[in-house]
């Protein structure tokens, strides 16, 4: 059953003997005397449906500890110990101070019952219910947009040990699969852990180890091709899945095969949404930028630039169209209520989110995506005169040509003999022109930030804002926070969690305190 604090304090109350200590304005002694009224009993009560049973810690308390943990990135251990130990912690969450403290296990469960309910991510709405009550936002019509990577919390695993694992992972959880796996798999022995025994050092032993694995995937997927899954729980489809993405994601036919003769080779190349590890399928490997390789996870967040509120986040696989910048910062759009300025780097400067920025009626000041011209100080796409209507292109030679229901324009054969040829393309065939649905908006939009010195300025003034935000949630004392948890889900509630302990302790900062049940700021900050 769900418990709740005593309205009286307990005899070795940490807050009365030795709440002086705790420094006044930070976030330990704002939750000593508030933590009921941002956390109340009552938004958690559904989590506790029985009514029967021993009390639980109560619900202010265990969402102060869930939010101090993530603001300290401490492990479930490490939290435990603290919480138990800890002044600062035992006033903030109303402890006594001979209190024993709770077994690390409590917040395993009380982060399963949260996943679990309809309302998985109330923590953080609960710091968004005191933000909007105290009017920070209140006429700020401003949003910034960035994103990072966070590292994840597994080991990166080669193409070997995937296959090994994935095929394991077939034997523990698919019903009948152990026996399957014995009876078709002759490449190796799945009974036990770690790579087989080989002379890696010899190219040949590799490609053939490569191949027998594969061969023993694709024999497993093939004894259940035609079994119903239809009674499978999900563990077991996912990892029948797993298997088939990872028998194919890094290997091709070797040379001189087709692959119908069994002979495989590790790929040349990287697959573009390559699961990186078994145990943990979620997380992806990326590329920050062309130097910086990463694994894990992209967390992204939308902030009111001038207070550094943190008005949205979203934590997504690190790969994948759906998981890029502009497409998550147009969900962010979605659950905005009023007109907004939306301020991002030129990863953001696609011609889709610049499309649903104008539909919403909202402005976008974001850096163009540059534009290169196929010869080195030649013509670019914005020499080119467009007319949508007509549809059709104009080059720089005054050659008009129509534009294709592909959005594509082929100057073919009228380059031969052009006297701009040589500025303008080198290839045999002549200039082509993709143009993308929303080309005149990016053509705008290149123009204005040339033409218009005061967006360039305000996109100075603003767009750095958030970089400060992105490195709160992926550092703590300057180190790089790397993620504790497997899956998008359980990190996604990591980033709730910690997004709300940082809005919280950015309130604080100005004043944050209840008067008469109103939320108030009391320190003025610009």
């Amino acid at each position: 059953m769900q418990g709740v604090e005593r309205a009286d304090r307990e005899f070795l109350d940490a807050r009365a003997l030795v709440g002086h200590l705790v420094p006044e304005g930070s976030i330990f002694a704002f939750l000593a005397e508030h933590r009921q009224g941002v956390f109340p009993d009552g938004q958690f009560e559904d989590l506790f449906p029985s009514g029967k049973g021993r009390p639980s810690i109560p619900a202010s308390v265990m969402a102060s500890i869930l939010v101090l943990q993530v603001l300290h990135d401490l492990s479930d251990r490490e939290t435990a110990e603290t919480a138990r130990c800890d002044l600062r912690w035992k006033v903030a969450t109303g402890m006594s101070l001979n209190h024993k403290g709770f077994d690390p296990s409590t917040l395993v469960y009380w982060r399963k019952r949260l996943a679990k309910s309809d309302r998985p991510h109330r923590i953080n709405e609960a710091v968004r219910t005191v933000v909007e009550a105290t009017g920070i936002l209140r006429g700020r019509g401003k949003r910034a947009v960035d994103s990072t990577i966070l590292a994840d919390a597994v080991a990166t695993q080669d193409t070997i040990t995937q296959l090994i694992s994935a095929i394991r992972r077939v034997g523990r959880l698919v019903p009948g699969a152990a026996e399957q796996v014995v009876a078709v798999c002759t490449g190796h022995d799945y009974s036990t852990a770690g790579k087989p025994r080989i002379d890696w050092d010899e190219p040949g032993a590799k490609d053939r180890l490569v191949s027998a694995l594969v061969n023993d995937a694709n024999a497993v997927l093939a004894v259940f091709a035609e079994v119903d899954q239809d009674e499978w729980d999900e563990p077991a489809s996912s990892a029948l899945a797993l298997l088939a993405l990872v028998a194919g994601q890094d290997v091709e036919p070797a040379e001189g095969s087709d692959g119908t003769d069994g002979r495989w080779r590790i790929a040349r190349k990287v697959a573009p949404d390559r699961v990186v590890s078994t145990a943990d399928p979620d997380a992806r490997h990326t590329r920050k930028s062309p130097e910086n390789r990463r694994d894990g996870y992209r967390a992204h967040v939308a902030a009111e630039p001038e207070t550094g509120i943190i008005t949205d986040e979203a934590l997504t696989k690190a790969a994948g169209t759906e998981n890029s910048d502009p497409a998550v910062a147009a969900k962010f759009l979605d659950t905005e209520d009023e007109t907004c300025e939306w301020y991002g780097d030129s990863a953001y400067g696609t011609g889709d989110l610049r499309g649903a920025i104008a539909d919403a009626g909202n402005e976008a000041v974001i850096k163009p995506m540059p534009v290169r011209a196929p010869v080195e100080g030649g013509f670019t796409i914005d020499d080119f005169t467009v007319s949508e209507d007509p549809q059709t292109v104009t080059c720089p030679a005054g050659n008009t040509r129509p534009i294709t229901p592909a959005r594509s324009a082929s100057f073919g054969k009228l380059c031969r003999d052009c006297p701009l040829r040589a500025a303008c393309t080198t290839s045999k065939t002549g200039r082509t022109l993709n143009l993308h649905t929303h080309d005149s908006l990016l053509r705008r939009a290149r123009r204005d930030w040339a033409e218009q010195p005061e967006m360039r300025e305000k996109y100075r003034t603003f767009r750095p804002n958030v970089e400060r935000v992105i490195s709160q949630i992926a550092s703590r004392g300057g180190r790089r926070l790397k993620l504790r948890y497997r899956g998008t889900t359980k990190n996604t509630a990591w980033l709730t969690h910690r997004t709300a302990g940082l809005n919280l302790r950015n309130l604080i900062g100005r004043g944050l305190t209840r008067t008469a049940g109103v939320w108030v700021l009391t320190a003025h900050t610009a």
